[in-house]
């Protein structure tokens, strides 16, 4: 490795480089294994990156590429004879054009760093995740990132009109375009978004921007059951005064885990009831959006349904409510590495699986409860476990089958947002479709055949 990396210095120079100790000073994110690897390489811009490519593919070595490293399901682990192939260095925007309503951003650039640079325009990149601040725009792409707003914008590669990237061999990948209108041929980036960087390092991407509302309104509803909120969510998607931005929805004790561990006792967010329903619309005036939140509190009371509300009437009311539902961490701070789901339900298959799991869970083991959140406007389930540490192999593979095994059936997916990574390898192995595996192990053989680019991740 000392000759690799002196070769890799004479690309990045001195402060593209780590080695061994200088590597574990960095924050690993979310996983201790990111940084196992003894040498860490950060180019600045996208010639060096392909030669680093070029340089570790001669060696013989092995690159995992990593951005903020909030991945939650092993995708940028690495061994100490790996090569980190770092994006921070590649953070800068190159064009933001407010008449295209485009972005051009090296892959290193945080959502955070996008969506305060695209706010001096009066515009918005269109996703949102509770990670902003950490989370890179290469590694969204990636993962195929999703999001709050996926239920109204789509995931990450329906934000990505090009990109740019460099191919296990050092090859360039030029698919930078800027238009939504491109029938140029077979749409290849589509290969490199939701990879996880087993078929090349994303270096520069175009994402289009959205224009963003002059005002926004939050609620917040307490509801009996899982279907008066889904019933309350298709009421607000009728109202043509409201064009949501936000659908997430919490269980009781999720809700009163995160409102605990931050301190939140205001007596107008009022949490007995079994369902909490955030929803958040945005438009040109806020008195429009605040009557429609009312008419549909309103209208479920005049049903006889138990219904709590509130509508957030201060920047601070509506930071709690948020972090209700993006401190996920409080639940981790209870459960250290707590085992952890994340799937996909069609919306009228929402109450029953839940109920079914629920069932099924106390049938395997009567101590082990759950905590629930998400997205409901697109079906996208959080689910995780009420026990601190890793599962056993035998236990963690008999509860994947209790989470999993009826998604494909119902239409559903065995990982949302997450990815499959290292983490989710042996559920792919079971649940995927034997097909689609053939062809994402063909995909893998035929791009990266010597196993350069993250090996041991999805497939």
């Amino acid at each position: 490795m000392t000759d690799l990396a002196s070769r890799l210095e004479g690309v990045v120079g001195s402060k593209g480089i780590r080695r061994d100790g200088e590597v574990d000073l960095l924050d690993p994110g979310w996983h201790p294994d990111n940084l196992r690897a003894r040498l860490l390489v950060a180019p600045a811009s996208t010639e060096e990156v392909a030669e680093v490519v070029r340089i570790v593919a001669e060696a013989g070595a092995s690159l995992v590429p990593q951005g903020g490293r909030t991945g939650l399901v092993g995708g940028a682990r690495t061994r100490e004879d790996e090569v980190v192939l770092s994006t921070h260095r590649l953070d800068r925007i190159l064009r933001l054009d407010p008449i295209e309503r485009v972005a051009v951003v090296e892959a290193g650039v945080t959502l955070e760093a996008l969506q305060r640079a695209a706010a001096e325009h009066g515009l918005e990149p269109g996703i949102d995740l509770a990670a902003r601040g950490t989370a890179t725009i290469g590694g969204m792409v990636s993962t195929n990132a999703g999001g709050i707003l996926a239920f109204r914008n789509g995931v990450m590669r329906h934000r990505v009109l090009g990109l740019e990237a460099i191919l296990p061999d050092g090859s360039r990948l030029g698919d930078l375009t800027r238009i939504v209108k491109n029938t140029t041929g077979y749409d290849v980036k589509q290969l490199l978004i939701g990879a996880e960087g087993t078929l090349g390092c994303v270096t520069r991407i175009a994402v289009r921007l959205d224009p963003t509302p002059r005002a926004r309104v939050t609620a917040l509803y307490g509801l009996p059951s899982t279907a008066a909120a889904l019933d309350l969510l298709r009421r607000a998607f009728g109202d043509g005064r409201l064009d949501l931005r936000a659908a997430e929805v919490m269980w009781a004790e999720f809700a009163r885990a995160t409102a605990a561990a931050n301190g939140i006792a205001d007596p107008a967010i009022d949490l007995s009831h079994p369902v909490h329903l955030l929803l958040e619309a945005g438009g040109a005036e806020e008195a429009p959006l605040q009557a429609a939140f009312e008419d549909l509190y309103t209208g479920h009371l005049e049903e006889g349904l138990e219904v709590g509300g509130v509508i957030a009437h201060s920047e601070r009311q509506r930071d709690d409510i948020w972090r209700l539902r993006e401190d996920t961490g409080a639940i981790y701070r209870l459960y250290p590495a707590a085992p952890s789901y994340d799937v996909s339900v069609p919306a009228t298959e929402i109450e029953d699986w839940l109920a079914r799991f629920a069932e099924d869970l106390e049938g395997h083991d009567p101590g082990l409860g759950f905590y629930a959140f998400g997205h409901l406007g697109d079906g996208n389930l959080h689910v995780i476990l009420k026990r601190a540490g890793p599962l056993a192999e035998a236990e963690e593979a008999a509860i994947d089958d209790l989470v999993y095994r009826d998604l494909g059936r119902l239409g559903g997916a065995f990982s949302a947002e997450h990815g499959i990574g290292s983490k989710r390898r042996a559920a792919f192995a079971v649940h995927a479709d034997p097909g689609k595996a053939a062809m994402v192990r063909l995909l893998k053989a035929s791009l990266d055949p010597d196993g350069v680019m993250n090996p041991g991740k999805i497939v």
